[in-house]
């Protein structure tokens, strides 16, 4: 079974998510932006042993603690698609500009692409590759606890910004509707910000992508 928990961090408050397979306590950590020793106590606290750092996306809310974790603690990072690797090619201008703490350049140990998979523990996640709100934004998808990890495509209520560069409005609004929608009315989603909604709810009632 999978389990997680979800972290808020930075100035942005960002939802980091600390995901695990509960037969083996082997972890994961999805966008860890900063607040590094926060997060490892946070995972200390739950008795896991933290195995890899995935990624949906770029963004130094999203990236900025990943190079400095992976290097302290060995960790593979995995993700995201390589269409935003000139975001973390900017992570340490990125953190500058936004007054977080210095952020390091690194080059993920995998790429993702549409289709894969990633595993934590016994558990397979799956991944969609959904653009918009950057050139190579994934997304995870956990059917067996009908959950989806969905950085800033999606949020209750609203949707990703696309007025950064690479950013695509249509692409944003095709990656909801084709990709993250199949996924299911029941599916909860965590979003990169606030709270949890379910895609149905948001199919219903999104006033940017509602009736679709």
């Amino acid at each position: 079974m999978l389990q997680y928990l979800t972290v808020p961090v930075t100035p942005f408050q960002q939802n980091c998510s600390i995901l695990w397979c509960d037969a083996t306590h082997e972890a994961a950590l999805i966008d860890p932006g900063g607040e590094i020793d926060r997060l490892q106590a946070e995972v200390q606290r739950l008795g896991l042993k933290l195995t890899q750092l995935w990624l949906t996306h770029a963004h130094i809310d999203h990236a900025g603690g990943t190079g400095e974790l992976a290097e302290r603690l060995g960790l593979p990072i995995i993700g995201p698609h390589s269409g935003d690797q000139f975001w973390i090619d900017g992570l340490p201008m990125q953190s500058q500009r936004f007054g977080f703490a210095p952020a390091q350049h690194f080059t993920p140990t995998r790429w993702l692409t549409d289709g894969d998979t990633v595993t934590v523990g016994q558990e397979t996640v799956q991944v969609r590759h959904c653009p918009g709100h950057t050139p190579g934004h994934v997304v995870f998808h956990a059917p067996q606890i009908d959950r989806a990890f969905v950085g800033d495509v999606l949020f209750a209520g609203s949707i990703g910004r696309t007025d950064f560069p690479q950013s695509n409005h249509q692409q944003l609004i095709d990656s909801i509707t084709q990709r993250l929608w199949p996924m299911g009315d029941q599916t909860v989603f965590i979003p990169g910000h606030g709270p949890e909604s379910t895609f149905g709810r948001e199919r219903r009632s999104n006033p940017y992508v509602g009736g679709t």
